[in-house]
C-alpha cells in the first residue's frame, strides 16, 4: 500500500517547515528590536510590556541579519516549487492580486537584504548618540518589511492550502 503523499511533497513541506522556523524567529528579534528601539524602557522592568520593552536592543543585530539572510536562502530555494507547483494554479484560478502580493514580497524582501549593511553598521556603532535615529529609523523598516513579508508568505500559503 503506497502513501498519499509524495517524498517531493514531504520534502518541499519539510523546506517550508524551516523557512517558517526561521521567519519566526528573525519576526521575533526584529520585534523585539524595535519595541526596545521605539518604547525603550525608563526603568526597571517589571511587568510582561516592561520586560519586552527592556531588552539589549544591539544584541539583536548579529541574530537578524543571519536570520534575514538564511530565511531569504531558504525562500529562494523554496520558490522554484513555488513557481512550478502554487504559481500556475493560482494564475489558473485568477488569483491575481495574491500573486501580484507575491511578486511585491520578492521586492520587499530583497530591499531588506540591501538594507541590512545599513542596520548592521549602525548597531554595531550603538554607542554613537550620532547615529541613534537612522538606527531607529532602519530597524522600524525592517521590522515593519518583517511583519509584511511573514502575514503575505502566511495569506498565500493558506491561499493554496497546506501541502496542496
Amino acid at each position: 500500500m503506497t502513501s498519499p503523499i509524495s517524498t517531493s511533497a514531504v520534502f518541499w513541506t519539510l523546506w517550508l517547515f524551516v523557512h517558517l522556523i526561521l521567519a519566526l524567529g528573525l519576526l521575533g528579534a526584529l520585534t523585539h528590536q524595535a519595541v526596545a528601539v521605539a518604547l525603550p524602557a525608563r526603568k526597571a522592568a517589571g511587568g510582561i510590556v516592561s520586560r519586552f520593552r527592556a531588552v539589549s536592543a544591539p544584541t539583536y543585530a548579529t541574530a537578524v541579519c543571519v536570520l534575514w539572510v538564511l530565511t531569504f536562502l531558504v525562500g529562494s530555494f523554496i520558490y522554484t516549487s513555488y513557481r512550478i507547483n502554487i504559481r500556475i494554479p493560482l494564475e489558473q484560478g485568477h488569483y491575481f492580486k495574491t500573486g501580484g502580493f507575491f511578486d511585491f514580497k520578492e521586492h520587499v524582501a530583497t530591499l531588506g537584504l540591501v538594507l541590512l549593511p545599513a542596520y548592521w553598521f549602525f548597531w554595531k556603532n550603538a554607542q554613537n548618540p550620532e547615529y541613534d535615529n537612522a538606527r531607529k529609523g532602519v530597524t522600524l523598516v525592517l521590522a515593519v518589511m518583517c511583519w509584511f513579508l511573514f502575514i503575505v508568505g502566511h495569506v498565500l500559503n493558506n491561499t493554496r492550502g497546506f501541502g496542496a
